[in-house]
């Protein structure tokens, strides 16, 4: 089992790609808070192929969230562990019995075989699998709707895939890698509104360091950022300040370079973090690796059913 302890949250997640189930393990949600089960499975849903789409995997699995504790009937969170379970119903196995040796380029085949003596079961990715964030987006769709109780909501969108802005453009560079049996990444962004001044804290106990943490959770993620991120380094101080001013009787800055957070605490504004998502690894074209078995190189073509 794999597990995130914050503050006041455990979050444990178990199972892999192709096992019988994955399962969400949390404590630390507020008791007695009501959760909109139906919201909470459209969550779920919103995360599933699109099996109508030409560049997505047609693996479709049903996802149907099972409570087994924690939660009661009518949404109610109670005392003690919730559990949920989401059984793997659309699995071939069988695609990846080549991988016990030749690692894919880009998967955590080859560290994980070592790591585990050759122990891990790797079919699908294993729990290395970007299916393992299901789980993580069933604990999201509890946080939001309890945060959004507070009047804490959260915006997020698709800044860029295959290094275009426009969705149209987007779309036709996923078709075209998927033609090629190539594959796009992109950046996606969430920004969060509302959250009250001083959330986080210093060094260790950040607001970033702990967003930063979560995200990294995503295998494809490879770079995180809040604000201007990495252009603000490009900047002078007087262009990168976010200054303050009264308006309508608050505290507010004329800009939000920061991100909504400043020495690793929220300071009002809305908090904006983007991630880049690398490209699929797993692809159509033949690739070089290796052959653990003989210590070869080797090229590798990987089977199975995946997203452009």
């Amino acid at each position: 089992m794999s597990t995130f302890h914050g503050e006041k949250l455990y979050i444990g997640i178990a199972g892999a790609s192709h096992a019988e189930k994955i399962e969400l393990f949390a404590r630390g949600f507020e008791k007695d808070a009501v959760i909109d089960l139906f919201a909470l499975q459209n969550y779920a849903n919103r995360r599933k192929a699109d099996a109508s789409k030409a560049y997505s995997t047609s693996r479709v699995e049903p996802d149907l969230i099972e409570i087994k504790s924690g939660i009661d009937e009518s949404g109610k969170i109670q005392d003690g562990e919730i559990r949920i379970v989401v059984k793997n119903t659309n699995f071939k196995s069988g695609d990846y019995k080549n991988l016990i040796t030749v690692p894919r380029p880009s998967h955590a085949d080859y560290p994980a075989i070592l790591r585990s003596k050759g122990e891990e079961n790797l079919s699908g990715g294993g729990k290395f699998s970007g299916r393992m964030t299901l789980p993580l987006v069933i604990a999201g769709g509890i946080a939001v709707q309890i945060l959004g109780a507070r009047g804490i909501t959260f915006v997020s969108k698709i800044v860029e895939i295959g290094g275009e802005y426009d969705p149209v453009l987007q779309e036709k560079a996923i078709i075209a890698a998927k033609e090629k049996g190539d594959s796009v990444g992109g950046i996606i962004e969430v920004t969060a509104y509302n959250c009250p001044v001083g959330l986080g804290g210093a060094l260790f106990d950040g607001l970033e360091s702990t967003a930063a943490s979560l995200a990294f959770a995503v295998p494809a993620v490879k770079g995180v950022e809040f604000g201007k991120g990495f252009e603000i380094a490009r900047l002078k101080g007087s262009a990168a300040n976010d200054c303050y001013q009264i308006e309508n009787g608050k505290v507010v800055t004329t800009s939000n370079n920061n991100g909504g957070i400043v020495g690793g605490m929220t300071n009002g504004m809305p908090v904006i973090m983007r991630a880049a998502i690398k490209p699929t690894p797993s692809i159509s074209l033949e690739q070089d690796s290796v052959d653990l078995s003989t210590m070869q190189n080797t090229k590798l073509v990987i089977k199975g059913r995946h997203d452009a």
